[in-house]
């Protein structure tokens, strides 16, 4: 069979119609090479996660996408703890605080300064 030759025409002759068909091939690729290299920089991002879990094993993509969830929800729990943990403590803090304003108000209207109430006083300034 001869070569055959394809002869483009102009893109000014080509109706709408069929310059979607000739370009949707290489939106198609440009899509796919966009979503394979997300998934090589998670691969590089979380390469020690992933040794932890599956060491010695090349990994698909599924398995990089699966991983990286899981990865990130259990950074998700870590994190919400943490913040749970900072607020109880700013709670506790925030209520001693007050606890102790009461207090010093409560000693300071009696004029009369007894042992036990200076005591008291230099206690909770420490």
């Amino acid at each position: 069979m001869a070569p055959s030759t394809v002869f483009l025409e102009p893109d000014s002759l080509l109706t709408p119609k069929e310059k979607n068909k000739l370009r949707k091939p290489v939106v198609e690729k440009m899509r796919r090479d966009r979503i394979n290299s997300s998934i090589e920089q998670l691969k590089l991002l979380l390469e020690k996660e992933f040794q932890r879990h599956q060491p010695n094993s090349k990994l698909e993509k599924a398995d990089i996408l699966e991983m990286t969830v899981s990865y990130l929800k259990q950074q998700s729990q870590l994190q919400m703890k943490r913040s749970f943990h900072k607020s109880s403590q700013f709670d506790y803090r925030e209520g001693y605080s007050r606890c102790l304003q009461e207090a010093f108000y409560f000693l300071s209207l009696h004029k009369v300064r007894t042992e036990t109430q200076t005591k008291l006083l230099s206690h909770f300034q420490k």
